[in-house]
């Protein structure tokens, strides 16, 4: 049987799989989008620990930032880069989104 530690790692998998190989492709569509979105929702309550929070969401910024930088201007690699990117910003924003609430609620209830 699959445990809910399980459903998350492979989430995860499937994210990045998806966001590199939708990305590479050029295949950017609004249902690729939407799995990579509800796939990071699922990533962010099940696979980041509180102890995982500070760490996640700095690799997240960093991420997010790349995502955002207009690597598409890069000469050779960046028609490439930007889609994968861009689908990988997509996943996990969602992701931060729930791991800042989480450590948001953790921090008020203390």
């Amino acid at each position: 049987m699959v445990g809910i530690e399980q459903v998350g790692e492979w989430s995860f998998i499937a994210c990045v799989l998806i966001a590199i190989i939708a990305g590479a492709a050029g295949y950017a569509t609004y249902e690729v989008s939407l799995a990579l979105i509800v796939l990071g929702l699922i990533v962010g309550f099940l696979n980041v620990a509180e102890k995982e929070a500070f760490n996640f969401l700095i690799a997240a910024i960093a991420l997010l930032l790349a995502g955002t930088a207009g690597l598409g201007q890069l000469p050779v690699i960046g028609p490439y880069i930007e889609p994968i990117l861009t689908n990988i910003a997509t996943f996990v924003a969602p992701a931060a989104i729930v791991v800042g609430l989480k450590a948001l609620y953790d921090l008020a209830r203390r």
